[in-house]
């Protein structure tokens, strides 16, 4: 999975955005992934522009998408919004930093386009496995192991991500002494993590912290 984030003014020539600024200090941009054949897992790390996972998110695919799932923390499976022709069969709203499974049958590029959310994002682990997308903001974090050293309150002992050419999901696991097949992240990754408790995280305090010591 490729990403490229641009955090300016965008205009894409085949129509995508077109913006007018309002005010100077809102910035428009957008996160982008590469999506093949097969499920491939994506976030909203910008604004959300939809509402619906099928009617909004799927039919912007024209066809290409049939399926669009996400992680429901209560049920511990996926909800899967299906394509019927008609109609999208269990379609549920979606909001700004989701984590999505889409299935594809060709590949494409999934844009996320539109503000620079105000708030860095933040995530209500359960106990059980939820669905996270690493912070824009968190470019600091380079490993999955990294992530899960801040989640000790929550004794997170699994963080995974999905692996497109395997079409499975990959997963470092905490030893105590190091993270077994850990593997790199980067801003806007979506990512399954295991907790044994429910935490939020990150938690602002520590967001605030590392942007005052970035900006010293």
């Amino acid at each position: 999975m490729k990403k490229l984030l641009l955090p300016l003014l965008l205009v894409l020539a085949i129509g995508m955005l077109s913006a007018v600024e309002s005010d100077p200090s809102n910035v428009v941009g957008y996160v982008k992934y590469e999506i093949g054949v097969g499920n491939n897992f994506v976030a909203i790390p910008m604004e959300c522009p939809w509402t619906w996972a099928g009617e909004d998110l799927g039919a912007s695919f024209a066809g290409n998408v049939d399926q669009v799932s996400w992680w429901d923390p209560a049920a511990q499976d996926f909800l899967t919004a299906s394509d019927l022709g008609f109609m999208w069969l269990n379609d549920y709203e979606i909001d700004t930093n989701y984590a999505l499974m889409l299935y594809a049958y060709a590949d494409a590029d999934f844009y996320s386009i539109g503000d620079l959310p105000a708030d860095p994002a933040e995530f209500n682990l359960v106990a059980g496995n939820t669905s996270i997308m690493v912070p824009l903001n968190r470019s600091d974090l380079g490993w999955a192991g990294e992530i899960g050293a801040e989640m000790v309150a929550g004794g997170v002992d699994q963080i995974s991500m999905w692996d497109p050419l395997a079409q499975d999901f990959l997963t470092a696991s905490d030893l105590g002494f190091m993270w077994l097949n850990d593997f790199e992240v980067d801003i806007a990754m979506p990512l399954i993590v295991y907790s044994y408790a429910a935490i939020t995280w990150p938690v602002r305090s520590s967001q605030n912290q590392i942007r005052n010591s970035k900006n010293n």
